[in-house]
């Protein structure tokens, strides 16, 4: 039997969207968020194509690292 993916919800595409606008505004790049949020640029590449349920957490640390409030990235 076929494994069936999990649906993921329009926002997550919409947040990794205006994160990837945000970061590519400031000049930087993934390696470079990633390593300023301590986290995997591969990561960080998921969640700006929308492919991660992305926590609270991670978005704060990315917010941080782009040095914009956390709201920006729900500014669509």
């Amino acid at each position: 039997m076929p494994v069936k993916r999990a649906k993921h919800h329009p926002a997550l595409k919409k947040v990794g969207a205006r994160l990837k606008e945000l970061r590519l505004a400031k000049g930087v790049t993934q390696e470079a968020l990633a390593h300023a949020a301590d986290l995997e640029r591969a990561y960080v590449s998921g969640v700006e194509r929308g492919q991660f349920n992305v926590s609270v957490n991670a978005l704060g640390r990315l917010a941080d690292a782009l040095r914009v409030p956390l709201r920006e990235l729900f500014q669509f």
